[in-house]
């Protein structure tokens, strides 16, 4: 089968990897975004998806818009591909490039379509507390995510799971589901039209969603610090500092805990879980970190990144900063 592959960030590698390495498949080409500026250095550094496809000599084209590339539309006509498979690309494909493959364009989409159509499915799922999801495999048309269904395959997510565990996990399932999708492609899956009454939207994530708000519920914080790792911010003695994991001290989670947090769990006393204010530090755990009032339950600060430093533990904070009950982390700026 002539593949051609479109993709760009980490969570497309394995798809490619699985697509290369396996000799019923031929990968044409590799479409992916524009090299970008990153690092201190501000070198232009190319996606993880054309490092892999560079790896194996394979031809890349990088359009800054690629259906407004004259140059990539007449190269892709001429691969006379099979498939165009698509993974994470990051721009939307024309209904010329859709016409074009034989079979037509397979999506990888890192949710249970039609939940969390949009760019940022795994954060938001996770954001929003679901306790599951998975990979859809569907048929691209002109629309946001709202192609015909082909397979999915569903996980369970952890309490303590964050964004970038579970994208690892979902890109070696949509690897081996893209694999089984193309094989039953010609004729053996039915494809389902989508519930468009069912459907949940998963935007680009902004600034503002990485502002920590201590007045919400420790479990509203929680999910936000991990659904939108690393990026999540506070305030603390009026410097920002990143807060990178947490957990939620309440019974009604304890048991996706481990046993020490259980146990830390009992030992706070019902007049400490309301002793404090937002963002108030009420108790500090031994070996574990720094244990905040929110707005509704305790909140455990498990590791945390001061501005300029590299992330740390909460207990290697609390040592480091002299931390004691009673300072205030206020939300993020």
């Amino acid at each position: 089968m002539k593949v051609v592959f479109f993709g760009t960030p980490q969570f497309a590698v394995p798809t490619l990897e699985k697509l290369l390495n396996d000799s019923r498949f031929e990968v044409m080409a590799v479409v992916t975004q524009p090299d970008k500026r990153r690092g201190r250095g501000n070198q232009l550094t190319p996606s993880p998806v054309k490092t892999v496809a560079t790896s194996f000599n394979l031809p890349v084209w990088q359009p800054q818009r690629v259906k407004k590339d004259p140059e990539t539309l007449s190269q892709l006509k001429q691969t006379s591909a099979d498939v165009f498979v698509v993974v994470a690309y990051g721009q939307i494909l024309s209904q010329e490039i859709l016409d074009m493959p034989k079979l037509g364009c397979v999506n990888v989409h890192g949710s249970i379509l039609p939940k969390y159509r949009g760019a940022a499915p795994i954060q938001w799922c996770i954001y929003n507390g679901e306790k599951q999801t998975g990979i859809t495999t569907m048929l691209m048309d002109a629309g946001m995510d709202t192609g015909a269904m082909l397979l999915e395959a569903t996980t369970p997510i952890g309490l303590l799971d964050n964004a970038q565990d579970l994208a690892e996990k979902l890109a070696v399932m949509g690897a081996d589901l893209l694999v089984e999708t193309l094989l039953k492609l010609d004729g053996v899956i039915q494809p389902r039209a989508q519930n468009n009454n069912d459907a949940t939207y998963a935007p680009l994530i902004k600034k503002e969603d990485y502002l920590l708000d201590w007045s919400k519920s420790a479990i509203q914080l929680h999910n936000q610090i991990r659904g939108f790792y690393p990026n999540c911010n506070a305030t603390f003695r009026n410097q920002p500092l990143k807060i990178t994991a947490t957990a939620p001290l309440d019974s009604a989670y304890a048991h996706e805990l481990s046993q020490e947090l259980k146990e830390l769990i009992d030992q706070l006393s019902d007049v400490l879980r309301e002793s404090g204010n937002p963002g108030e530090v009420v108790s500090i755990a031994k070996g574990m970190g720094a244990i905040a009032q929110t707005g509704e339950g305790l909140l455990l600060l498990r590791e945390v990144q001061p501005a300029g430093k590299r992330p740390q533990s909460g207990w290697d904070f609390v040592n480091g900063m002299h931390l004691a009950v009673g300072e205030i982390f206020t939300n993020g700026m």
